[in-house]
């Protein structure tokens, strides 16, 4: 015979308190272990969708990003005399030469961050299409106007529309506002190419951003492309680059998230091990009856370990509910490829909860399992008589 599951509820109903402190416990260990996934994936996911697989990026060869990269005048000419390259509506190509400096600017909450400036052409937000205006107009060509990123808006002082910032040896006056969702766009200030690169005294690009007649041909591009003699540059595409950012850190935050969680769990599981000792102690004669009434010692083993398994599985669906309220805030940190401020969000997906599930089952697991092995090997009389 096998003991029914609604045995091992009542049990755990019975001893309420017992049964919600230690839920609690695990509870708080799956929101640590939770959050700091979501966290990882937040930011992967702003990263990830701030580039488009249409869209092609070129950097000079071995740069890792466009603060490190550096294509001048005469190369950023010449890619752009390739026949790949896409033609708009209007005849131009679609094609951007673009810059990209750090400033420092202070935040709203006080201290210093570094925000990135993108000098942009005139083709930049057709190349963007997620890039959407929502007050005031774009910066005028060969002119000191700027406009700023929602997210920077948001959390640094003296960028507001109408408001003007003094940084390389100019003012510069912020004629709009823009919304790139949730993308690193929206952590940036976008200027004039050519003006910003006279005010830091650049003579070259950061990068070239284009779009291929036929995405599909990219690889084929690629080669020809850094084969060219004329050419000391990389070619990939923006989604891939951008992904490429996002790696180190996530993995640091992954990391760093599990070695807490299994540091927690620990605390978590004796929790559990204490308590379903204590069930065991408290029920030696009522497992002596079952034993008695013909319960195999597998089915006095499967009932204890589903109360722990109960215990854990509860506690997981509580810390996975409380961790996805974190969704509705917004944080800021330093991206470590480009040391410049970026804003993202936790983000939950499916494949973050079945991971916060299986650790709180595991925990369940290792803090019932002992006390199930020794309420399953009680001697039947011994049982009765205590």
């Amino acid at each position: 015979m096998r003991i029914p599951l609604s045995y091992s509820l009542r049990n755990l109903w019975t001893r309420k308190l017992t049964t919600a402190l230690t839920a609690g416990g695990m509870a708080l260990v799956v929101f640590v272990f939770a959050s700091v996934l979501m966290l990882a994936q937040g930011l992967e996911k702003t990263l990830v969708e701030t580039g488009s697989p249409d869209n092609s990026v070129v950097l000079r060869k071995g740069a890792l990003t466009e603060v490190q990269s550096a294509i001048d005048r005469a190369q950023a000419d010449i890619i752009s005399t390739f026949p790949d390259v896409a033609v708009g509506g209007d005849g131009k190509l679609l094609l951007a030469k673009e810059l990209l400096v750090l400033i420092t600017l202070p935040k709203k909450g006080g201290g210093l961050s570094n925000l990135a400036v993108r000098g942009i052409g005139p083709e930049s937000l057709s190349l963007r299409p997620q890039v959407k205006l929502l007050v005031g107009r774009m910066p005028r060509p060969g002119s000191s106007e700027i406009v700023t990123g929602l997210r920077v808006a948001r959390l640094f002082s003296g960028v507001g529309l109408g408001n003007s910032l003094r940084f390389a040896m100019r003012s510069w006056k912020v004629v709009g506002i823009f919304d790139a969702g949730a993308t690193e766009f929206s952590s940036e200030v976008w200027g004039d190419a050519d003006q910003l690169m006279q005010a830091f005294r650049r003579d070259a690009y950061s990068s070239v951003l284009f779009r291929l007649r036929d995405p599909s041909l990219f690889d084929r591009f690629r080669r020809r492309i850094e084969k060219d003699p004329r050419l000391t540059v990389q070619a990939m595409r923006e989604n891939v680059y951008y992904a490429k950012q996002s790696e180190i850190m996530a993995k640091f935050l992954r990391i760093l998230g599990i070695s807490l969680s299994i540091i927690f769990s620990l605390g978590a599981i004796i929790g559990a091990i204490i308590t379903m000792y204590a069930a065991v102690l408290t029920r030696t004669r009522e497992i002596g009856t079952l034993r008695a009434l013909g319960f195999a010692r597998g089915s006095i083993l499967w009932a204890f370990l589903a109360e722990s398994l109960l215990l854990g599985f509860s506690g997981g669906l509580a810390g996975l509910f409380f961790a996805s309220f974190l969704q509705l805030f917004t944080i800021s940190t330093v991206n470590f490829q480009t040391f410049s401020e970026l804003s993202f969000s936790f983000s939950l997906t499916g494949g973050i909860a079945l991971k916060a599930i299986a650790f709180s089952l595991i925990m369940g697991f290792a803090g019932g399992v002992l006390p199930a092995l020794r309420a399953a090997r009680m001697n039947i009389v011994d049982a009765l008589r205590a």
